[in-house]
This record gives structure tokens, C-alpha cells and sequence, in this order.
């Protein structure tokens, strides 16, 4: 065997071993978790784990269980606004930051520094922005408007929205660096045949930049769609899943119940529920990105 080729296999054999402790952590601490907590989920424990089975009580019960039917349906309207308004704000944002504006650092930084809180700090801001006694309602009424009225967070059927607002606050920085770094790799080229054909803006960036973008917009679905379906701190730190249980969501369903509740099983089975959410997002994600390629004959 040539030196050469002695010292790349060497090498190979260096990194397989280096990674060692990523691959033991991923299978005993993700894969082994995880199919703990589904296989619990079938048993019917309470303060400690124990293998009792009971079948699909638990889940049967989950979903009779109006407050876990009040989160799975807030998460869905939390869920699809996020969507639909972190992508139209942030690729708006990130197209008019595109043009070379003078500042463009300035207000690049001032649009991503709210992703650098945690969303408790987050929470805790937006509680007392929308807060009617010395918030918006309270600024808006003092100068004059004192029919205004605006407390979200106080009213059960509009507090998810109060949460929606603090969370495209905090989010919509990040997705607009992501579409931003995907429009600086759009060649300068096209934009000029662009203008030479007569093309107007919006018709490039809708029928030629966003297609060519679609990897980026693909990252930042799955980003986006993870977030949503662990939200958590945000609403503790603004509502507490209040009014009453009007702004609860799964993942403090399932945190209330294991900790609080002290009913392991029912937690479980919310997280394999949780669980299931995320893998509706990654399969299709992994199909798009690596299935549905075709290799080359």
C-alpha cells in the first residue's frame, strides 16, 4: 500500500472514530428517547414510568380532552399565519433590502436583533406592549381616542393573535437574512435581461426569482414549521395558556401534564402526537430535497 493512500485511509478511519460520540448521542439519546417515549405512551404511568400496557387509552382520552383540542386547534391558527406572514414579510423585507439601500447594515441588524432574545424575554415585552393599562390601548387613549380599544392578550377569542404578533416580531428577522442571502445568489444577469425584455419587477420576482429560490424556501419552511409546533416558552411568558385555557398550546399541554399532572403516560402520548406533527414536516422536506432528485442515468 502506497503512503499516499496509507495516510487517507488513516484519515477516513481518524473521523469515522471522531464521530463516534455524535452517532452514540443521536441513536441513545434521540432514537432511544424517542421510542421510550412512544412505547410509554401505551401504558398507563403516572408519577414513574411503568410497563402497565393499556392499548390506545391514552390516546382515546387525549383526544377527549377539550384542552388539548383547544392547543391542537390554536397551534393550527398560530401555525398557518406564522407561515403564511414570516415568508410575505421577511422575502418583503429582504427584496427591499436588496436594492442597495444606504444603511442596509444598519437596519439589517436592527430587523434580525429581536431573534437574538429568548422568547421568554420576548414574551415578557410583548405582555406589557399589549397590556391595556400602560400599553398601546393606554398610549393610543391618552391621546385623545378613548373609545380605542386593543388588549389581545386579555381577550379569549383574539389572544392567540396577540401571540402571532410577538412571534413574526421575534421570527421574521431570520427569514428575512435567509431570502436575503437567497436573492444576493441570483445572477446579476438576469436582472438585466430582465429589464431589457421589459419585464416589470414583480412579474420577476414572481415568476423567475422566487422559482429559482425554491431551495431556500424550502429551509425556510422546515425552520419555520419546527418552531411552531414547539412553541412554548412564548406563551408562558405572555399568557400562561390564559384567558383560562384560551392560548394553550400542545407543547405546554404535554409539559403541564407530565410535570404538573404528574400523568407521565398522557404527556407521552401528547409528545408521540407532537412527534408525529414534526415527521409530516420532514418527510416531505427530505423527499423534496434528496427523492425527488432524479440520478443521472
Amino acid at each position: 500500500m502506497s503512503r499516499p493512500a496509507g495516510s487517507r485511509l488513516f484519515r477516513n478511519l481518524s473521523a469515522k472514530i471522531a464521530a463516534l460520540p455524535m452517532i452514540a448521542t443521536a441513536l441513545v439519546v434521540f432514537v432511544g428517547g424517542t421510542v421510550w417515549t412512544v412505547v410509554y405512551s401505551f401504558t398507563d404511568s403516572k408519577l414513574l414510568p411503568r410497563l402497565n400496557f393499556v392499548g390506545l387509552e391514552q390516546y382515546e382520552r387525549l383526544w377527549a380532552t377539550n384542552r388539548w383540542l383547544i392547543s391542537i386547534e390554536n397551534l393550527l391558527i398560530y401555525g398557518t399565519l406564522s407561515l403564511i406572514f414570516s415568508l410575505v414579510i421577511g422575502f418583503v423585507l429582504a427584496a427591499l433590502l436588496d436594492q442597495k439601500i444606504r444603511f442596509e447594515n444598519t437596519f439589517r441588524t436592527i430587523l434580525l436583533y429581536p431573534f437574538a432574545l429568548s422568547f421568554i424575554v420576548t414574551g415578557l415585552v410583548w405582555q406589557w406592549v399589549l397590556n391595556p393599562d400602560f400599553g398601546i390601548q393606554h398610549i393610543v387613549r391618552s391621546l385623545g381616542w378613548e373609545s380605542f380599544a386593543f388588549d389581545p392578550l386579555y381577550n379569549a377569542d383574539i389572544v392567540i393573535y396577540g401571540l402571532l404578533i410577538a412571534g413574526l416580531w421575534q421570527g421574521t428577522g431570520l427569514i428575512m437574512c435567509l431570502m436575503l442571502a437567497g436573492l444576493r445568489g441570483i445572477d446579476e444577469d438576469i436582472w438585466k435581461a430582465a429589464r431589457v425584455d421589459g419585464i416589470p419587477m414583480w412579474r420577476t420576482y414572481i415568476f423567475i426569482v422566487i422559482p429559482m429560490m425554491r431551495p431556500v424556501f424550502i429551509t425556510t419552511l422546515v425552520i419555520i414549521a419546527s418552531g411552531i409546533v414547539r412553541v412554548y416558552d412564548l406563551v408562558v411568558a405572555q399568557t400562561s395558556g390564559g384567558p383560562g385555557i384560551a392560548s394553550e398550546v400542545p407543547a405546554k399541554y404535554v409539559y403541564d401534564k407530565m410535570f404538573l399532572g404528574q400523568n407521565l403516560a398522557q404527556g407521552f402520548a401528547g409528545s408521540t402526537m407532537m412527534l408525529l406533527a414534526v415527521l409530516v414536516v420532514i418527510i416531505p422536506w427530505a423527499y423534496l430535497e434528496f427523492g425527488g432528485k432524479r440520478r443521472p442515468t
